[in-house]
């Protein structure tokens, strides 16, 4: 709920975890269209965001429903199907799957965590297509001051990954006076937004910065960047913010380590039999196999973490501690696993990488990616830290391990 909205009525019920019987049907949409992706994202970096075509042809597939709770028409993926979803559009472009999965899940989890009056501004006919699509960042904090009905937020944000084509944003912001650290939603063109997305990759993501200064945001449009209370939706809502960007993280991983290896192996069969091909030695193969071995055990693992962690969510229990921990850890191994992919596949790719094109753009994007903070160096100790029961005590808020009060 939010911090100053008069508390709704407890949910009596406990809903179980909601597998969307449309996975299948969107998955052919989505193979329908990566020709289309494939084709527009040279012109996406040269824009710094995707193009109109690409961006319509993604919304025309309904995607943009599969994080909205079912009860306003949204698909409500289940958190494997949500990696399967990302991975499938990542595939074919990874700015596009940046671009996708954050857009996707900030406008799913703001449905999910704000209450009927927001509903009825963002989401007003899902099935329709009339609802927000909603962009930002939430792990800087601005600064909220509370006045009366709601707060005067003010900041510098930077990742807003999408936004061009967004409705709304999200942003987060520290109230003083509390202490709380918020999340508020508010229309796109009451920020300013700074075109300054110079980067070696994720160039169609558009993450530009955006400020505001001193903008109303109502009660009605603001929730706790902690929170798991979903008050519209099933059990993947009960996750929080963090895993759910961990979810979205594993499945553009998975997807774009998949295409490098799927390019490297195309550039193999061009080059064999050639004069000196180094394709053609021991060592090649023996390394193509172990990129091979790398991807596919980090696929394996992060499934297996997600099937576990859905038993938890369906049977009505938030995730434990050890589950929170192993899950981050998780997501730590695919994107390093990738990334060590990513490595071996520029290597032997040779200055085929080098030259513009679909190789090159896809290690570049890769290594953009790996800088997110939820792969960062600080997760990965403070998950050492507890699984070798040196914080017995601690458990996780967003995205820190902190002491239990």
């Amino acid at each position: 709920m939010t911090a100053t909205e008069p508390a709704a009525p407890a949910r009596t019920d406990t809903p179980g975890l909601h597998v969307s019987d449309e996975f299948d049907g969107l998955m052919k949409r989505l193979d329908g269209i990566s020709q289309v992706l494939e084709d527009n994202a040279e012109e996406g970096e040269e824009l710094g965001r995707l193009t109109e075509e690409a961006a319509r042809a993604l919304w025309d597939t309904g995607a943009f429903r599969v994080g909205i709770p079912r009860e306003l028409g949204g698909y409500e993926f289940s958190p494997r199907q949500v990696i399967e979803t990302i991975a499938r559009i990542s595939y074919a472009d990874a700015s596009a799957g940046w671009t996708f999965m954050a857009l996707q899940m900030v406008t799913g989890t703001t449905a999910a965590y704000l209450g009927q009056a927001a509903v009825r501004d963002l989401y007003p006919d899902v099935a329709s297509g009339r609802h927000a699509l909603i962009a930002g960042q939430g792990t800087k904090l601005g600064k909220a001051v509370r006045v009366d009905g709601g707060y005067r937020i003010t900041g510098h944000w930077h990742f807003a990954s999408g936004i061009a084509h967004a409705t709304h944003v999200h942003t987060a912001a520290l109230c003083e006076e509390t202490g709380q650290a918020l999340v508020f939603t508010l229309p796109k063109e009451q920020t300013e937004l700074i075109d300054n997305w110079d980067v070696l990759g994720l160039r169609a993501t558009g993450s530009i910065d955006y400020t505001c200064d001193e903008r109303f945001v109502p009660d009605s449009h603001v929730y706790e960047i902690a929170t798991m209370d979903a008050r519209l939706g099933g059990a993947i809502y009960r996750m929080g913010l963090a895993n759910m960007a961990g979810v979205c993280h594993t499945g553009w991983a998975l997807g774009v380590g998949r295409r490098l290896l799927d390019e490297l192996k195309a550039l193999a069969a061009k080059k064999t039999g050639t004069p000196n091909a180094t394709v053609d030695t021991q060592q090649f193969y023996a390394e193509y196999a172990e990129a091979e071995s790398r991807l596919r055990s980090a696929r394996a693992w992060a499934m297996e973490i997600w099937a576990d962690n859905e038993a938890a969510l369906d049977s009505g229990r938030l995730l434990d501690t050890e589950q929170e921990t192993l899950t981050r850890l998780m997501l730590n191994n695919t994107t390093w696993s990738v990334d060590a992919v990513g490595r071996s596949v520029h290597r032997w790719a040779a200055t085929a990488a080098v030259r513009r094109g679909p190789l090159q753009r896809f290690v570049r994007d890769l290594h953009t990616g790996t800088q997110h903070v939820t792969s960062g160096p600080v997760v990965l100790q403070n998950c050492g830290k507890w699984l070798s029961g040196l914080a017995p005590r601690c458990h996780w808020v967003f995205l820190d391990l902190q002491e239990q009060e």
